[in-house]
């Protein structure tokens, strides 16, 4: 049998082993059979996933613009055997990289795209980098990193001990408000996937199986007339007043929404000088429900506040949806295993010089800040509401899905903001990815060597959809929009 690159430390996986062969199906931990052990074989990848989240946090590219992204955990994984299959879905940054052959076919989703309009240095204070429009606030360096690692990991984990299945890492650009995922699961991508898993940054450790709340988002468009807005005010018809007039009624609209509901907006263009009539004006809405339904009803109430808007301005109105997700599924039969494999890592543990950082950067959390110990802890598990929304939801309706998130950030921290983005780039960050890593490469070797846990949370799975159950995206019919970031 060939070795793979990391050929020490497998070798010294193998002097430990009793039996070369894959656990049987009455094996519930791959501790129970000594043989290759897949944590070691991600702290070998300790300096390459350092080198691919720092690469990718000094790129921060947007959203179906993840280029040098792409590219470099592609070649990375071309390096390592891995089959690519490029511009998937008809997004060029998307791809898929697999590696074996038979067996079960184990997916390992990978994010990459950064946020506009923050950036920060590394440092613990505020520091922006002068000409950067972008910063990675959302820890996505660090998932496409961690993901790439353990898919290596478990690549070299498969070859070595001869074990039938096929590891699957799928590249998947602009979760951040252009959905990539979805495009994906409506082009059939995971439709022959056992089971997926997935990973994100975040202030602590935890595998408890939240959910997320299933969103839309459109950019709304008014169309007026422009004038001089002192020398002839009569013939203008103010676009920016028809976007106006609009959030006026969907800021009425949030006394009227469900509690667990959220609505939220920017305006992406309101003209460029007062002196004159805007005739264009640009409003970008995001819509939230713990149930998709719920969001097609809000979301009736927000065209309608948009054409009245329209009406009562005298502009004219139009609107592109830009994104929408499912709410996540939870698979409690997987997310109960993927949280016995995170207490079996640990949580994350700072040196003195990274415990100096964070405590520095805690300054700016105020009373938000948390203890720096409990970086080192997992949280109970348990199964709640995140009123967050995720791409990754609209692949859990499509195939099983498990999900872990690890102390990438000093505990206190949220995400979409300056403090994110510095530790994303730091040591800390590259700590926390390490431990994703690990408890991915941990639950995946699980369900190479454990048939009766792909059953049974298929069983589970089967269940939860309903033997009616079609997949019915909330973007609808339309293309991915490779251009929403630029």
């Amino acid at each position: 049998m060939k070795l793979p690159n990391r050929s020490l430390v497998i070798a010294a996986g193998f002097a430990l082993a009793t039996g070369s062969g894959p656990l049987s199906a009455d094996d519930h931990s791959v501790s129970s059979k000594p043989m290759l052990d897949p944590v070691a074989l991600v702290e070998a990848e300790a300096d390459r996933t350092s080198r691919v989240a720092r690469n990718m946090w000094n790129f921060a590219e947007l959203g179906y613009l993840e280029t040098q992204s792409t590219n470099l955990l592609q070649s990375e994984l071309e390096g390592e055997g891995f089959s690519i299959t490029k511009g998937i879905a008809q997004i060029p940054t998307a791809f898929v990289a697999e590696w074996g052959e038979g067996g079960p076919v184990i997916a390992i989703l990978a994010e990459m795209d950064a946020l506009p309009g923050i950036n920060q240095s590394d440092a613990p204070l505020r520091e922006i980098i002068e000409g950067k429009n972008a910063g990675h606030a959302c820890g996505h360096n660090l998932f496409g990193a961690g993901s790439l690692t353990a898919a290596i990991a478990v690549k070299n984990w498969l070859e070595a001990t001869g074990t039938p299945g096929r590891i699957r890492f799928y590249g998947t650009p602009a979760e951040e408000g252009g959905s990539g995922k979805v495009y994906m699961t409506r082009a059939g991508m995971f439709n022959d996937v056992d089971i997926a898993i997935h990973w994100h940054a975040d202030d602590e450790n935890s595998a408890a199986a939240r959910t997320s709340l299933a969103n839309r988002s459109a950019k709304f468009r008014f169309k007026g007339i422009s004038a001089h807005a002192a020398g002839a005010p009569e013939r203008g018809r103010s676009a920016l007043d028809g976007a106006e007039a609009m959030n006026m009624m969907a800021n009425m609209l949030h006394e009227h929404m469900p509690q667990d509901a959220r609505m939220h907006y920017v305006i992406t263009s309101g003209g460029n000088a007062p002196n004159v009539v805007p005739d264009f004006a640009e409003v970008f809405y995001y819509v939230r429900h713990p149930d998709p339904d719920g969001v097609e009803e809000i979301w009736a109430r927000l065209e309608n506040a948009a054409r009245g808007a329209a009406l009562g301005t005298g502009t004219d109105v139009e609107w592109e949806v830009i994104h929408g997700n499912n709410p996540l599924l939870v698979n409690e039969t997987l997310a109960k295993v993927m949280d016995q494999k995170l207490r079996s890592v640990g949580g994350v543990e700072y040196t003195a010089e990274e415990r100096a950082w964070a405590e520095k950067l805690q300054e700016s959390l105020g009373d938000a800040a948390k203890p720096l110990e409990s970086a080192a802890e997992v949280g109970a598990y348990g199964k709640s509401l995140g009123y967050g929304s995720t791409d990754v939801g609209d692949v859990s309706w499509a195939t099983p899905t498990v999900g872990v998130r690890t102390a990438t950030w000093v505990p206190g921290t949220s995400a979409h903001s300056w403090q994110a983005v510095a530790a994303s780039g730091h040591s800390i960050g590259h700590k926390g990815t390490q431990v994703a890593a690990k408890a991915m490469s941990l639950m995946a070797v699980e369900l190479f060597t454990n048939p009766d846990l792909i059953a049974a949370a298929r069983a589970e799975f089967d269940e939860a959809r309903g033997d009616d159950y079609q997949y019915r995206s909330l973007l609808g019919d339309r293309a991915p929009p490779l251009d929403y970031r630029k």
